[in-house]
């Protein structure tokens, strides 16, 4: 049997993923991928537009160790955000502070990040920090707490499978925050492991944001979620102003229209580039069923 972590731990192997990169976006990826350069994801998320979605976009890519490399990456995503505004789209942008440097030195990183916002700032657009494994979650939310002194259109992901989440999101209280249930082999020391306590954890920090009077941004494709959201928006009296649903491109997408059409915000997480390796393992792993995305992905080539 295929197991989540079978494919936790392909994500990590550097000489599958340089195979499977010279490869190209094959076995699938292409299907959850939106292209590889800039216009190609600024065309994709037109036509998601087009049938009432919104979007946020990732040029992949992590685990910078080089400051050069950061500082290219941070200029990329400002070339993103002019390309959102140059296109018109309903669009965000969505990053990860490691592939801004935040392993080489925690203030160049700040500071790329301080120079993204200020872009985003100027077309009033937004920027999500994606948050990524426990080792770099204080980091993360440090520096997030400091941005937030200066600037009010960033936020982060709280991942519900931590027992932490829950003081987090109480913490973070007042900011716009994707809630998602986790999809990093993290240890029974800092998660939890069993499915119903991942799924009770999650459900249980979506409501107490909600409460809290902050943005949740529901990051789920599970329909039962969905539905808990919707019933316990409408008993509390939150209006469908104060959160959104988010879903992967190319997932459940007939779903994704549907809660537009039902007139809720819907948002899709577009991720775009050369870097798609890591990203499309921790989604297989999150559902080991989508292997047959690998195959239809061989079989087309």
């Amino acid at each position: 049997m295929i197991t989540r972590n079978f494919f936790l731990f392909l994500a990590k192997n550097d000489f599958i993923k340089n195979k499977a990169t010279k490869w190209g976006p094959k076995f699938g990826a292409k299907s959850v991928i939106a292209g590889e350069s800039l216009q190609e994801a600024m065309d994709t998320v037109r036509k998601l537009n087009e049938k009432g979605l919104s979007a946020t976009v990732d040029h992949l890519g992590e685990f910078v160790y080089d400051k050069e490399e950061a500082m290219a990456a941070a200029e990329y995503c400002i070339r993103t955000l002019e390309a959102i505004e140059e296109a018109g789209v309903d669009c965000n942008l969505s990053l990860k502070l490691t592939q801004l440097g935040l392993d080489v030195d925690k203030e160049l990183c700040l500071n790329n990040m301080r120079s993204i916002l200020a872009k985003a700032k100027q077309y009033g657009n937004f920027v999500r920090i994606d948050m990524e494994d426990y080792s770099h979650l204080e980091p993360t939310l440090d520096i997030l707490m400091e941005l937030r002194k200066e600037y009010d259109n960033v936020g982060t992901a709280i991942q519900g499978y931590l027992y932490r989440a829950g003081q987090d999101v109480d913490t973070l209280k007042g900011t716009n925050i994707r809630l998602i249930k986790g999809a990093y082999n993290e240890p029974p020391e800092v998660a939890y492991q069993d499915a119903k306590e991942v799924y009770d954890n999650y459900l249980s920090i979506i409501k107490r944001h909600m409460l809290n009077g902050s943005y949740a941004a529901v990051a789920t494709h599970d329909h039962n979620i969905i539905a808990e959201v919707k019933k316990f928006a409408e008993e509390n009296g939150i209006g469908k102003d104060q959160f959104e649903f988010q879903m992967l491109y190319g997932f459940r997408s007939e779903m994704q229209e549907e809660i537009a059409r039902e007139g809720y915000k819907m948002r899709v997480y577009t991720p775009f580039g050369n870097d798609w390796y890591g990203f499309f393992m921790r989604r297989l792993a999150e559902r080991p069923q989508n292997i047959t995305f690998a195959f239809r992905g061989l079989l087309s080539k």
